[in-house]
Protein backbone atom coordinates (compact mmCIF):
# COMPACT_ATOMS: atom_id res chain seq x y z
CA UNK A 1 0.00 0.00 0.00
CA UNK A 2 3.02 2.27 0.24
CA UNK A 3 4.95 3.78 -2.65
CA UNK A 4 8.40 5.31 -2.15
CA UNK A 5 9.44 8.28 -4.27
CA UNK A 6 13.06 9.44 -4.22
CA UNK A 7 13.74 13.09 -5.13
CA UNK A 8 17.20 14.62 -4.73
CA UNK A 9 18.27 12.02 -2.19
CA UNK A 10 15.07 12.28 -0.17
CA UNK A 11 12.56 9.55 0.37
CA UNK A 12 8.90 10.46 0.27
CA UNK A 13 6.65 7.61 1.28
CA UNK A 14 2.95 7.87 0.60
CA UNK A 15 -0.04 5.60 0.94
CA UNK A 16 -1.97 4.97 -2.27
CA UNK A 17 -5.31 3.46 -1.48
CA UNK A 18 -7.35 5.70 0.79
CA UNK A 19 -9.32 7.00 -2.20
CA UNK A 20 -10.36 3.43 -3.04
CA UNK A 21 -11.64 2.92 0.50
CA UNK A 22 -13.46 6.24 0.37
CA UNK A 23 -15.23 5.28 -2.85
CA UNK A 24 -16.16 1.73 -1.82
CA UNK A 25 -17.37 2.77 1.62
CA UNK A 26 -19.37 5.67 0.24
CA UNK A 27 -20.89 3.58 -2.54
CA UNK A 28 -22.00 0.88 -0.09
CA UNK A 29 -23.52 3.53 2.19
CA UNK A 30 -25.32 5.08 -0.81
CA UNK A 31 -26.74 1.68 -1.82
CA UNK A 32 -27.86 0.97 1.75
CA UNK A 33 -29.49 4.42 1.95
CA UNK A 34 -31.29 3.78 -1.35
CA UNK A 35 -32.58 0.36 -0.27
CA UNK A 36 -33.73 1.59 3.14
CA UNK A 37 -35.46 4.58 1.54
CA UNK A 38 -37.28 2.32 -0.92
CA UNK A 39 -38.29 -0.14 1.81
CA UNK A 40 -39.51 2.44 4.32
CA UNK A 41 -40.69 5.25 2.05
CA UNK A 42 -39.17 7.63 4.60
CA UNK A 43 -38.71 11.01 2.89
CA UNK A 44 -36.35 12.10 5.70
CA UNK A 45 -33.68 9.86 4.12
CA UNK A 46 -33.80 11.63 0.75
CA UNK A 47 -31.30 14.39 1.73
CA UNK A 48 -28.85 11.66 2.80
CA UNK A 49 -29.28 9.96 -0.57
CA UNK A 50 -28.74 13.24 -2.41
CA UNK A 51 -25.63 14.21 -0.47
CA UNK A 52 -23.98 10.79 -0.68
CA UNK A 53 -24.67 10.44 -4.39
CA UNK A 54 -23.58 13.98 -5.25
CA UNK A 55 -20.38 14.10 -3.19
CA UNK A 56 -19.06 10.53 -3.54
CA UNK A 57 -17.24 10.77 -6.88
CA UNK A 58 -15.97 14.36 -6.41
CA UNK A 59 -14.57 13.53 -2.95
CA UNK A 60 -12.99 10.33 -4.30
CA UNK A 61 -11.19 12.15 -7.10
CA UNK A 62 -9.97 14.89 -4.78
CA UNK A 63 -8.60 12.24 -2.41
CA UNK A 64 -6.91 10.50 -5.36
CA UNK A 65 -5.26 13.68 -6.62
CA UNK A 66 -4.20 14.63 -3.08
CA UNK A 67 -2.51 11.27 -2.49
CA UNK A 68 -0.88 11.02 -5.89
CA UNK A 69 0.08 14.49 -7.10
CA UNK A 70 0.43 16.93 -4.21
CA UNK A 71 3.70 18.38 -2.99
CA UNK A 72 4.56 18.12 0.69
CA UNK A 73 3.34 21.59 1.71
CA UNK A 74 -0.24 21.12 0.46
CA UNK A 75 -2.14 20.00 3.54
CA UNK A 76 -5.36 18.05 3.90
CA UNK A 77 -6.84 21.09 5.67
CA UNK A 78 -6.20 23.27 2.63
CA UNK A 79 -7.68 20.66 0.29
CA UNK A 80 -10.87 20.46 2.38
CA UNK A 81 -11.05 24.26 2.48
CA UNK A 82 -10.68 24.44 -1.30
CA UNK A 83 -13.33 21.76 -1.82
CA UNK A 84 -15.96 23.10 0.60
CA UNK A 85 -15.41 26.85 0.72
CA UNK A 86 -14.04 27.22 -2.81
CA UNK A 87 -16.71 25.00 -4.34
CA UNK A 88 -19.54 26.73 -2.46
CA UNK A 89 -18.29 30.23 -3.24
CA UNK A 90 -17.98 29.26 -6.90
CA UNK A 91 -21.56 27.97 -7.04
CA UNK A 92 -22.98 31.05 -5.31
CA UNK A 93 -21.02 33.51 -7.45
CA UNK A 94 -21.96 31.70 -10.67
CA UNK A 95 -25.64 31.62 -9.69
CA UNK A 96 -25.70 35.38 -9.07
CA UNK A 97 -23.82 36.29 -12.23
CA UNK A 98 -25.84 33.97 -14.47
CA UNK A 99 -29.11 35.29 -13.08
CA UNK A 100 -28.32 38.95 -13.76
CA UNK A 101 -26.04 38.76 -16.80
CA UNK A 102 -27.33 35.96 -19.03
CA UNK A 103 -30.26 36.13 -21.42
CA UNK A 104 -31.56 33.36 -23.73
CA UNK A 105 -29.45 33.52 -26.89
CA UNK A 106 -27.27 31.49 -29.22
CA UNK A 107 -24.28 32.35 -27.01
CA UNK A 108 -25.93 31.27 -23.75
CA UNK A 109 -23.67 28.27 -23.16
CA UNK A 110 -20.55 30.31 -23.88
CA UNK A 111 -21.70 32.82 -21.27
CA UNK A 112 -22.26 29.99 -18.79
CA UNK A 113 -18.78 28.63 -19.46
CA UNK A 114 -17.09 32.01 -19.01
CA UNK A 115 -19.01 32.85 -15.84
CA UNK A 116 -18.61 29.50 -14.10
CA UNK A 117 -14.92 29.16 -14.92
CA UNK A 118 -14.33 32.73 -13.72
CA UNK A 119 -16.26 32.01 -10.52
CA UNK A 120 -14.19 28.90 -9.79
CA UNK A 121 -10.96 30.72 -10.60
CA UNK A 122 -11.90 33.53 -8.23
CA UNK A 123 -12.75 31.00 -5.51
CA UNK A 124 -9.38 29.27 -6.01
CA UNK A 125 -7.53 32.58 -5.69
CA UNK A 126 -9.48 33.41 -2.53
CA UNK A 127 -8.85 30.14 -0.67
CA UNK A 128 -5.14 30.09 -1.58
CA UNK A 129 -4.42 33.80 -1.10
CA UNK A 130 -2.26 33.22 2.01
CA UNK A 131 0.01 30.60 0.44
CA UNK A 132 3.62 31.78 0.33
CA UNK A 133 4.71 28.98 -2.05
CA UNK A 134 2.75 28.49 -5.23
CA UNK A 135 3.98 25.67 -7.40
CA UNK A 136 2.31 24.61 -10.62
CA UNK A 137 1.53 21.06 -9.63
CA UNK A 138 -0.08 22.25 -6.41
CA UNK A 139 -2.37 24.34 -8.60
CA UNK A 140 -3.64 21.24 -10.38
CA UNK A 141 -4.58 19.58 -7.08
CA UNK A 142 -6.12 22.68 -5.50
CA UNK A 143 -7.90 23.59 -8.72
CA UNK A 144 -9.35 20.08 -8.89
CA UNK A 145 -10.54 20.43 -5.28
CA UNK A 146 -12.39 23.67 -6.06
CA UNK A 147 -13.81 22.27 -9.30
CA UNK A 148 -15.01 19.03 -7.77
CA UNK A 149 -16.49 20.95 -4.83
CA UNK A 150 -18.40 23.07 -7.33
CA UNK A 151 -19.55 19.90 -9.13
CA UNK A 152 -20.71 18.27 -5.89
CA UNK A 153 -22.86 21.21 -4.78
CA UNK A 154 -24.22 21.64 -8.31
CA UNK A 155 -25.07 17.92 -8.61
CA UNK A 156 -26.95 18.05 -5.31
CA UNK A 157 -29.13 20.78 -6.81
CA UNK A 158 -29.75 18.81 -10.00
CA UNK A 159 -30.62 15.71 -7.99
CA UNK A 160 -33.10 17.67 -5.86
CA UNK A 161 -34.77 19.14 -8.95
CA UNK A 162 -34.99 15.69 -10.55
CA UNK A 163 -36.68 14.39 -7.41
CA UNK A 164 -39.54 16.87 -7.74
CA UNK A 165 -42.02 15.95 -10.48
CA UNK A 166 -45.64 16.80 -11.22
CA UNK A 167 -46.54 13.29 -9.99
CA UNK A 168 -44.73 13.68 -6.68
CA UNK A 169 -41.28 12.59 -5.53
CA UNK A 170 -39.42 10.40 -8.03
CA UNK A 171 -36.54 8.36 -6.59
CA UNK A 172 -35.98 6.86 -10.03
CA UNK A 173 -35.26 10.25 -11.56
CA UNK A 174 -33.04 11.18 -8.61
CA UNK A 175 -30.96 7.99 -8.89
CA UNK A 176 -30.64 8.30 -12.68
CA UNK A 177 -29.47 11.91 -12.35
CA UNK A 178 -26.90 11.05 -9.68
CA UNK A 179 -25.52 8.08 -11.61
CA UNK A 180 -25.22 10.05 -14.85
CA UNK A 181 -23.56 13.05 -13.23
CA UNK A 182 -21.23 10.79 -11.25
CA UNK A 183 -20.06 9.09 -14.44
CA UNK A 184 -19.44 12.44 -16.13
CA UNK A 185 -17.98 14.24 -13.09
CA UNK A 186 -14.29 13.34 -13.72
CA UNK A 187 -14.40 15.06 -17.12
CA UNK A 188 -16.15 18.29 -16.14
CA UNK A 189 -15.66 20.98 -13.52
CA UNK A 190 -12.83 19.26 -11.64
CA UNK A 191 -10.81 18.69 -14.81
CA UNK A 192 -11.25 22.21 -16.19
CA UNK A 193 -10.40 23.98 -12.94
CA UNK A 194 -7.44 21.66 -12.33
CA UNK A 195 -5.93 22.71 -15.67
CA UNK A 196 -6.59 26.39 -15.06
CA UNK A 197 -5.28 26.18 -11.49
CA UNK A 198 -2.10 24.47 -12.66
CA UNK A 199 -1.35 27.21 -15.19
CA UNK A 200 -2.24 29.94 -12.68
CA UNK A 201 0.17 28.54 -10.08
CA UNK A 202 2.87 27.82 -12.67
CA UNK A 203 2.84 31.45 -13.81
CA UNK A 204 2.94 32.86 -10.26
CA UNK A 205 6.10 34.75 -9.33
CA UNK A 206 7.40 35.75 -5.89
CA UNK A 207 4.25 34.45 -4.21
CA UNK A 208 1.94 36.54 -6.40
CA UNK A 209 -0.55 35.43 -9.03
CA UNK A 210 -0.07 36.81 -12.53
CA UNK A 211 -2.98 36.93 -14.94
CA UNK A 212 -0.76 36.97 -17.97
CA UNK A 213 -1.32 35.72 -21.51
CA UNK A 214 -0.84 32.04 -20.62
CA UNK A 215 -3.45 32.21 -17.85
CA UNK A 216 -5.95 34.18 -19.94
CA UNK A 217 -5.59 31.85 -22.94
CA UNK A 218 -6.14 28.79 -20.74
CA UNK A 219 -9.15 30.48 -19.13
CA UNK A 220 -10.69 31.06 -22.57
CA UNK A 221 -9.88 27.50 -23.65
CA UNK A 222 -11.44 25.77 -20.62
CA UNK A 223 -14.46 28.08 -20.93
CA UNK A 224 -14.86 26.93 -24.55
CA UNK A 225 -14.58 23.29 -23.46
CA UNK A 226 -17.23 24.00 -20.82
CA UNK A 227 -19.50 25.61 -23.42
CA UNK A 228 -19.03 22.70 -25.83
CA UNK A 229 -19.80 20.23 -23.05
CA UNK A 230 -23.05 22.00 -22.22
CA UNK A 231 -23.92 22.32 -25.94
CA UNK A 232 -23.57 18.63 -26.83
CA UNK A 233 -27.29 17.98 -26.36
CA UNK A 234 -28.30 20.81 -28.71
CA UNK A 235 -25.60 19.97 -31.25
CA UNK A 236 -26.59 16.28 -31.26
CA UNK A 237 -30.25 17.24 -31.74
CA UNK A 238 -29.44 19.52 -34.68
CA UNK A 239 -27.20 16.90 -36.30
CA UNK A 240 -29.88 14.25 -35.88
CA UNK A 241 -32.43 16.40 -37.70
CA UNK A 242 -29.94 17.22 -40.46
CA UNK A 243 -28.91 13.57 -40.95
CA UNK A 244 -32.24 11.77 -40.53
CA UNK A 245 -34.93 14.47 -40.80
CA UNK A 246 -37.90 13.97 -43.11
CA UNK A 247 -39.87 16.50 -45.13
CA UNK A 248 -42.84 16.43 -42.76
CA UNK A 249 -40.59 17.03 -39.77
CA UNK A 250 -38.99 20.02 -41.49
CA UNK A 251 -42.48 21.31 -42.28
CA UNK A 252 -43.54 21.03 -38.64
CA UNK A 253 -40.37 22.76 -37.48
CA UNK A 254 -40.99 25.64 -39.89
CA UNK A 255 -44.45 26.02 -38.35
CA UNK A 256 -42.98 26.15 -34.83
CA UNK A 257 -43.91 22.62 -33.77
CA UNK A 258 -41.52 19.99 -32.41
CA UNK A 259 -42.04 16.72 -34.36
CA UNK A 260 -42.10 13.37 -32.60
CA UNK A 261 -38.78 11.60 -33.26
CA UNK A 262 -38.67 8.15 -34.81
CA UNK A 263 -37.00 5.22 -33.03
CA UNK A 264 -34.08 5.52 -35.46
CA UNK A 265 -33.66 9.20 -34.59
CA UNK A 266 -33.65 8.41 -30.87
CA UNK A 267 -30.78 5.96 -31.41
CA UNK A 268 -28.87 8.41 -33.63
CA UNK A 269 -29.33 11.19 -31.08
CA UNK A 270 -28.08 8.97 -28.25
CA UNK A 271 -24.98 7.91 -30.18
CA UNK A 272 -24.20 11.49 -31.20
CA UNK A 273 -24.69 12.80 -27.65
CA UNK A 274 -22.35 10.21 -26.14
CA UNK A 275 -19.85 10.64 -28.96
CA UNK A 276 -19.71 14.42 -28.60
CA UNK A 277 -19.28 14.16 -24.83
CA UNK A 278 -16.44 11.68 -25.38
CA UNK A 279 -14.73 14.06 -27.82
CA UNK A 280 -14.94 17.02 -25.43
CA UNK A 281 -13.78 14.83 -22.53
CA UNK A 282 -10.78 13.64 -24.58
CA UNK A 283 -9.90 17.25 -25.40
CA UNK A 284 -10.01 18.12 -21.70
CA UNK A 285 -7.87 15.16 -20.66
CA UNK A 286 -5.34 15.93 -23.41
CA UNK A 287 -5.14 19.53 -22.19
CA UNK A 288 -4.52 18.32 -18.64
CA UNK A 289 -1.75 15.95 -19.72
CA UNK A 290 0.01 18.55 -21.84
CA UNK A 291 -0.21 21.20 -19.11
CA UNK A 292 0.98 18.73 -16.46
CA UNK A 293 4.04 17.74 -18.49
CA UNK A 294 4.95 21.38 -19.06
CA UNK A 295 4.94 22.00 -15.32
CA UNK A 296 8.16 20.84 -13.70
CA UNK A 297 8.00 19.11 -10.32
CA UNK A 298 9.27 21.13 -7.39
CA UNK A 299 12.76 20.28 -6.22
CA UNK A 300 12.81 19.06 -2.65
CA UNK A 301 16.11 19.51 -0.83
CA UNK A 302 15.10 18.50 2.65
CA UNK A 303 14.51 14.88 3.58
CA UNK A 304 10.85 14.26 4.23
CA UNK A 305 9.50 10.97 5.48
CA UNK A 306 5.77 10.38 5.42
CA UNK A 307 4.18 7.16 6.52
CA UNK A 308 0.41 7.26 6.56
CA UNK A 309 -1.25 4.42 8.42
CA UNK A 310 -4.01 2.70 6.49
CA UNK A 311 -7.25 2.28 8.30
Amino acid sequence: MFSAVTTGGSTHRRSYGQWVRIFLTGFVLWLVSLVVTLLTGNANLVPTLILLGSFLVPVTFVAWSFERWRDTHVTAELIVKAFVIGGLLGVLAAALLETYLLKPSALLFLGVGLIEEAAKLGALVFVTRHLTRRHGRDGFVLGAAVGFGFAAFESAGYAFNALLTVKGLSLTALVETELLRSLLAPFGHGLWTAVLGGVLFREARAGRFRFNRAVLLMFVWVSLLHALWDSTHSIALALTIVITGTSWQYRLLSMGYLPTPTSEQVHVFTVLSIGLLAVVAAMGVATLLVSWRRTRPEKVHATVLHKEETV
